[in-house]
């Protein structure tokens, strides 16, 4: 009998077990073609690029293979699957193919899926988006840079939620359940992103792919007619901006006693 091996797990095994309760490989390569020239699957890729994005390091990808060295890769990934196989190579082929088949698509696939798998509710969700500041020279930032395709965003300067406005950005929009946060639509945008003006295409975008009679909660940027007006018998709620007049005089009106302190009110299932 041979002297048994003894790998590291952590908590790496709860998080493949969550992947495989999904079954995010096989809907990963359903989208996606299931091309394996190596033995490794877009789909297994991806789920090892999370378990390395859930492992708490960081780090470039040509180390990425060591993350697995020491763990038990094939009890993770499966049989015949060794760290060396996870190559920078082969995550940048991954990569280009996710890219080339369409990332917001299939987050909201996965996203889908898993709702209906664990029954989440869906009474409301909520909108917004941030800024996500880079450092570097773009060369999609320069005013002589050729033209991008449609699924290309433009990474440059606009208005920094971060305080960094010396730093270029990409714009990240999300909308999800209103009770967990569980994200449910993502979409990466140009870094001078105005929401005032994709708010609304957003959540009408979010209606045609999930069947969702809840409300939609957004801030002060999705009160625009040209946001509002398409969203027919869309449910939402939002804030009216104090830069509207009316607004601005409705407020002044009102005494100051007739506001009632908010408090939140959980209902226990």
């Amino acid at each position: 009998m041979g002297t048994p091996a003894i790998y590291n797990l952590d908590h790496l095994g709860v998080v493949a077990g969550i992947i495989d309760d999904i079954d995010l490989v096989s809907l990963v390569d359903e989208h996606v073609g299931d091309d394996r020239p190596d033995g490794l699957s877009t789909g297994l890729v991806v789920k090892a690029m999370l378990l390395n994005s859930l492992g708490m390091v960081s780090a470039p990808l040509y180390l990425f293979s060591q993350f697995f060295e020491g763990k038990a890769t094939e009890h993770l990934l499966g049989e015949g699957i060794h760290p060396a196989m996870l190559n920078d190579d082969r995550l940048g082929r991954a990569l280009d193919r996710l890219w080339q088949w369409g990332l917001n698509d299939l987050f909201m696939r996965v996203a889908l899926h898993a709702v209906k798998h664990y029954g989440v509710e869906v009474s409301r969700v909520h909108l917004d988006s941030t800024s996500m500041a880079v450092e570097g020279a773009y060369r999609s930032a320069l005013a002589d840079a050729p033209a991008a395709s449609a699924s290309t965003i433009r990474i440059c300067h606009g208005y920094s939620r971060d305080h960094r406005p010396d730093l270029k950005q990409f714009m990240m929009n999300l909308i999800s359940t209103g009770d967990h946060g569980i994200p449910l639509m993502l979409s990466m945008a140009d870094g001078n992103q105005v929401d005032s003006q994709v708010l609304g295409e957003l959540m009408t975008r979010f209606a045609q792919q999930w069947t969702f009679d809840g409300i939609h909660v957004a801030d002060a940027a999705l009160y625009r007619a040209d946001n509002l007006e398409p969203l027919g018998s869309l449910q939402w709620v939002t804030r009216v901006p104090l830069r509207l007049a009316a607004a601005s005089a409705l407020l002044d009106e009102i005494h100051p006693s007739s506001f009632v302190p908010s408090r939140v009110v959980r209902t226990l299932r």
